[in-house]
C-alpha cells in the first residue's frame, strides 16, 4: 500500500527544526552576498559604475530561497526528527552550483534552476511516500532492469545535447536524460536489497558474490561499451563497499582494487580515450594545448584562484573547457580561492559524516546498508571527479554531485538525500543492533582520508605551486587583466610615448606609437604572449612592481588584478631612431648608437623588422620569412667582426709599446681593405679600412693570451645587461690560430651591441660603459626612480693611449673617428661593419656607434654611421 497524506497537520518546532533553520538562513546569506558580488562584478572589473550589471542569476536565487523555504517546511512536518544537517548541506551545494552555472552561462543557469524546482517538487512528492522503502526492497530486480534497459537504449537512440560527443543520453525537444546517473542509485538499491534479504548468518564467498555479480557485470558492460569508465570505476567502488559492509571482509576490498587496476589497464590498451586521459594525466605539461588542454587549464584556474580567489564573476573560469560541468569545481576554486573550495571539500565531508552516522543509527538492515551505499556514491564520486580536476586522478567524466550542471545528476542526488533525509528519521521499530560497525568505520575513514587528500592537493596548486602555473605562457588571464588595467607606457628619454594603451577598461589594446622598434620594444598580445621589453619589463607596466605592496594586495584583494601599470621611460631617443631606420632603410642589418660614457643606447636599429599592431594578420607569414623579422639583429645576431677588430688591436699593442714597424707589402695585395690600399701607408690608415693581413700581424704580436684577455676585456663573451633576449658566444680556453682570431674568422663573434660597447671603450678614455637601455620607472609615491644596473664599466685602455689612436682614425673634418671592415658569416655571405664614435675635442655627448650590413656596402655603412652621428653633432 501506498500511503499519501497530502496535508499533514504542522508539529511544533523541534531542536532539529530550529538547528535546521538556522543553517538555511546562513546558506541563504552565503548565496545572497554570492549573487550580490556577481551582479556588481562587471563594476569591480572595469574600475567604473557605467556597465550592464547582471541580474538573470537572481531569478535562480529566488527560486532556491522559494523551493526549499516550501522543502524545508515539508520535512519539518513529515520528518521531524531527521538529521538537521544533510538537507541544509545538499542545499548549500546546489545553491552555490546554480549561482556558478549562472555566471558561467544564463542558457545554462536557467535550464539548472528549472531542474532545481523539479528535483525539489520530487523530493516534496516523496515525503508523502510513507512505504518507499518497502517500494524499493520489493521491486529490485525491476529497478534496476529498468535502468538497464534504458542505458542499454542509448546504444540505438542515444544522444549529446551539446552536438558532438559520447551518446550517453536519451532525449527529446530539449529535455535529456543521462540514463547511467540513477542506473548508480538503482545499482545500490539492487545490492542492499538483496544482500538484506539474502545474506545468510553463515555463508561464503562465493555465495556472497555470485547472486549479485551477474546484473553489476551486465550494468559495468554497458558502462564499457558507452565508454563510460567513469562512472564504471563507480561502480566498482560501490559494489565492493556494500560488499565489504555486509560480509565484512576486507579480502572483497583487495580483489575489488585488483580488479579495478586490471580493468585501467586494459582500458588504457583498448581505449583510445582511456589512453589520452591517461598519458594527460601523468605528463600534463607535454602537450599543454592538445590532449592535456583540460587538465592543465583546471590547474591554472585553481592556481588563479589563490587563497582568497579572484571573487564571484572576476575570474575566468570560462577558460576550463566544460567549467560548468566537469570542472566546476576548478571554476568555484578559481573564483573562491583555496579558501572557498576547502570549504566545499569540507562540505562533503560532513555530509558523509552525517551519512555514515544515519546508516550507523538506521532501524533495520536494509536501510543501513542503503544510506551507507548512498552515502559511499555521493562521496565516491566527490573525490573522483574533485581529484580529476587537481591531476590527482585521471579525468573520469562524472559530475559533481549537487554541485555540477546536469538534471539527471542533480534528480539521481536529490532522490539519494531523499532517501538519506528518510532513514535519518527515528521509526517506531525497534532499531536492528549492529554486531560490527568497524566496515563502516574503515569506509568513513577511507572517504575521509581521500577529501583530505584533496584539500592537501589543493593547497599545493593554489598556494605552493601558484606562481610557477600563473607565469606560463599559456594562462591566458593576464592577458584577459590587460584589458580591464590600464598598462604602463614605455617612453623615450624625451619622454614621448612609444609603447602605450589606448581605448576603455574592458577593451584595453597595446598600440606602438613607432613600429619600426617593434624588434626592441616587443610586444603584449593575448595569443602571442610577450617579447622584448614589454616582456622583460612586464612587472612594472603591469603594476605588480613599483607600486606599494599594501595597494598591490588590495587590488589583488578586490577585484584579482594589479593596480594600473607605471611608465619605464627608455634610454631611446626617437629623433636619433627615426634618423637610423631611415638610412638603414630596407638593408638587412643593425644600428647601434650610444652614449659612450654612460651606456645608455640612443637607438637601436634591427632591419627587416616587424610590425608589433599588426601581429595577428602578419604572424604566419614572418615565423616563416627567412629574413627573421623577429629576430633584433642587434642584440641576437652573432656575426663574425672580420677587419673591424683593428682599431683595439692597434690599441692594445701601442699601449704596451710593442707596435711593429709597418711594412706596406702587407696591404699591397690584400682584397679585404674596403678601398684602395694605397691608402694604407700606416698602421692607422691600414686599420681604418680594414685590411686583415695587417690586422692579422698586429694578432700575432699580440699573442694567443693576451689577445684572449682583450676579448674578454672587450666584452665579446659577456651578455649586455639590457633586458633583451641576446646571444653570446662562450670564451674558448685558448686561441689556437691567433691570425685568424685577429680578424674575427674563428674563436669570436659578436653582436652589434657588443661592438658598439666597445667601440665606447675607444671614445670613453679607454673604459668600456655597461649598457642601458631601461633608465628609470614612474612610481606613484616616489616618482620617477632610476633603475639600477648589475654591471659596472671596465676600464680596457690608458686614456692617453685611446686619444692618441682615435686621433689617428680622425674623419677628415669632422670630431669623429671610425674604422670600416668586412666580413663573411659562416655561409659565406658577404658583411660590412663599421665602427666610430666622437674624438676627445668633441664637448658634447661622447657617443659611438656600430653598423652592421648583411652584405658588401662600405659606402652605406659610412653614410649610415656618419649621418646617424652628424645628427647628434648638429647643434
Amino acid at each position: 500500500m501506498i500511503s499519501l497524506d497530502l496535508f499533514p497537520a504542522p508539529n511544533p518546532a523541534t531542536p532539529t527544526d530550529m538547528k535546521q533553520s538556522r543553517l538555511f538562513k546562513l546558506a541563504a546569506a552565503f548565496l545572497f552576498c554570492y549573487a550580490l558580488i556577481i551582479t556588481l562584478s562587471p563594476a569591480a572589473r572595469s574600475h567604473t559604475w557605467a556597465v550592464t550589471y547582471r541580474w538573470q542569476h537572481w531569478i535562480g536565487f529566488v527560486a532556491w530561497v522559494a523551493g526549499f523555504s516550501w522543502l524545508h517546511r515539508q520535512v519539518q512536518r513529515r520528518l521531524p526528527e531527521h538529521d538537521p544537517y544533510l538537507l541544509p548541506i545538499g542545499a548549500l551545494l546546489t545553491g552555490w552550483g546554480a549561482m556558478e552555472i549562472w555566471r558561467l552561462s544564463d542558457n545554462f543557469g536557467l535550464r539548472q534552476t528549472i531542474w532545481l524546482l523539479i528535483c525539489i517538487g520530487v523530493v516534496g512528492l516523496g515525503l508523502r511516500i510513507g512505504s518507499v522503502f518497502q517500494i524499493l526492497r520489493r521491486y529490485k530486480y525491476l529497478w534496476l532492469i529498468g535502468g538497464l534497459l534504458l542505458t542499454a537504449l542509448t546504444f540505438f537512440f542515444g544522444t549529446y545535447p551539446g552536438g558532438v560527443g559520447p551518446h550517453l543520453w536519451l532525449g527529446c525537444c530539449g529535455v535529456y536524460l543521462q540514463p547511467s546517473e540513477p542506473l548508480k542509485l538503482l545499482l545500490i538499491v539492487y545490492l542492499t536489497a538483496y544482500l538484506a534479504d539474502h545474506l545468510a548468518p553463515e555463508f561464503n564467498l562465493l555465495q556472497l558474490v555470485t547472486p549479485t555479480l551477474l546484473l553489476t557485470g551486465v550494468a559495468l558492460s554497458l558502462l564499457i561499451g558507452q565508454r563510460d569508465l567513469g562512472t564504471a570505476i563507480l561502480f566498482i567502488v560501490l559494489y565492493a563497499t556494500i560488499l565489504y559492509l555486509a560480509s565484512g571482509r576486507r579480502r572483497i576490498l583487495l580483489t575489488s582494487l585488483g580488479i579495478a587496476v586490471i580493468a585501467s589497464i586494459a582500458g588504457y590498451l583498448l581505449f583510445d580515450v582511456v589512453r589520452l586521459r591517461v598519458d594527460a594525466w601523468l605528463n600534463p605539461w607535454i602537450d599543454p594545448s592538445g590532449r592535456a588542454y583540460q587538465i592543465v587549464q583546471s590547474l591554472l584556474a585553481v592556481a588563479a584562484g589563490g587563497i582568497f580567489g579572484s571573487g564571484p564573476g572576476m575570474g575566468s573560469p570560462g577558460l576550463v573547457p566544460v567549467a560548468h560541468s566537469d570542472f566546476i569545481f576548478a571554476s568555484i576554486s578559481e573564483e573562491m580561492g583555496l579558501v572557498g573550495s576547502l570549504a566545499m571539500i569540507a562540505l562533503y565531508g560532513l555530509f558523509t559524516v552525517r551519512g555514515m552516522v544515519t546508516a550507523l543509527r538506521a532501524p533495520e538492515i536494509y536501510q543501513r546498508y542503503l544510506a551507507a551505499g548512498i552515502t559511499t556514491y555521493i562521496a565516491a564520486q566527490s573525490i573522483l571527479i574533485i581529484g580529476g580536476n587537481l591531476r590527482l586522478f585521471p579525468l573520469t567524466g562524472v559530475t559533481l554531485p549537487f554541485v555540477s550542471y546536469g538534471g539527471s545528476s542533480l534528480l539521481t542526488a536529490f532522490i539519494a538525500l531523499l532517501l538519506l533525509l528518510q532513514i535519518s528519521n527515528p521509526q517506531e521499530r525497534e532499531p536492528t543492533p549492529l554486531t560490527n560497525p568497524r566496515p563502516y568505520l574503515l569506509i568513513s575513514g577511507g572517504l575521509l582520508a581521500g577529501l583530505v587528500m584533496l584539500g592537501v592537493l589543493n593547497s599545493w596548486w593554489s598556494v605552493w605551486r601558484s606562481s610557477d602555473l600563473l607565469t606560463r605562457s599559456d594562462n591566458p588571464r593576464r592577458s584577459i587583466a590587460d584589458r580591464y588595467v590600464p598598462r604602463g607606457s614605455l617612453l623615450d628619454r624625451n619622454s614621448q610615448p612609444l609603447n602605450v594603451t589606448t581605448g576603455e577598461s574592458g577593451s584595453f589594446e597595446r598600440v606602438s606609437n613607432y613600429p619600426e622598434l617593434s624588434s626592441t620594444l616587443g610586444y603584449t598580445h593575448p595569443i602571442y604572449g610577450q617579447a622584448g621589453l614589454e616582456a622583460s619589463l612586464d612587472p612594472y607596466l603591469r603594476g605588480e612592481r613599483g607600486n606599494p605592496a599594501s595597494w598591490i594586495w588590495w587590488n589583488e584583494l578586490l577585484t584579482q588584478q594589479p593596480p594600473p601599470g607605471l611608465d619605464v621611460r627608455l634610454s631611446l631617443d626617437l629623433d636619433f631612431q627615426r634618423k637610423a631606420d631611415e638610412l638603414l632603410g630596407s638593408h638587412s642589418g643593425a644600428v647601434v648608437l650610444l652614449n659612450a660614457k654612460s651606456g645608455e643606447i640612443l637607438a637601436m636599429a634591427s632591419h627587416p623588422t616587424f610590425d608589433a599592431n599588426t601581429l595577428a594578420e602578419n604572424w604566419d607569414e614572418w615565423i616563416d620569412d627567412p629574413n627573421a623579422p623577429f629576430v633584433n639583429r642587434a642584440t641576437q645576431g652573432l656575426y663574425s667582426p672580420g677587419g673591424v677588430l683593428g682599431p683595439f688591436l692597434l690599441t692594445a699593442l701601442s699601449e704596451r709599446g710593442a707596435l711593429p714597424f709597418f711594412s706596406p707589402n702587407w696591404v699591397t695585395y690584400d682584397a679585404t681593405c674596403v678601398s684602395s690600399a694605397e691608402e694604407a701607408k700606416t698602421w692607422a690608415g691600414s686599420v681604418q679600412i680594414g685590411c686583415q693581413k695587417a690586422i692579422a700581424s698586429l694578432g700575432s704580436y699580440l699573442g694567443s693570451d693576451l689577445l684572449l684577455d682583450l676579448y674578454k676585456n672587450l666584452g665579446f663573451y659577456t651578455a649586455p645587461d639590457v633586458s633583451l633576449p641576446t646571444n653570446v658566444e662562450s670564451a674558448p680556453a685558448q686561441i689556437s690560430d691567433v691570425k685568424s682570431a685577429a680578424v674575427g674568422k674563428s674563436d669570436v663573434s659578436v653582436t652589434p651591441l657588443q661592438m658598439a660597447l666597445a667601440a665606447a671603450s675607444l671614445t670613453a678614455d679607454g673604459a668600456r660603459p655597461s649598457a642601458r637601455l631601461s633608465l628609470a620607472v614612474n612610481t606613484p609615491r616616489q616618482g620617477w626612480v632610476i633603475l639600477p644596473t648589475s654591471q659596472n664599466p671596465v676600464q680596457i685602455y690608458p686614456a692617453e693611449t685611446v686619444h692618441q689612436i682615435t686621433a689617428s682614425l680622425a674623419v677628415d673634418n669632422q670630431p669623429l673617428w671610425q674604422t670600416i671592415g668586412s666580413a663573411q658569416t659562416g655561409e659565406g655571405k658577404p658583411l660590412t661593419w663599421l665602427i666610430g664614435g666622437t674624438l676627445t675635442e668633441w664637448t658634447g655627448t661622447p657617443l659611438a656607434i656600430a653598423v652592421l650590413l648583411e652584405e658588401d656596402n662600405p659606402t652605406l655603412a659610412q653614410t649610415i654611421g656618419q649621418g646617424v652621428l652628424s645628427t647628434v653633432l648638429q647643434p
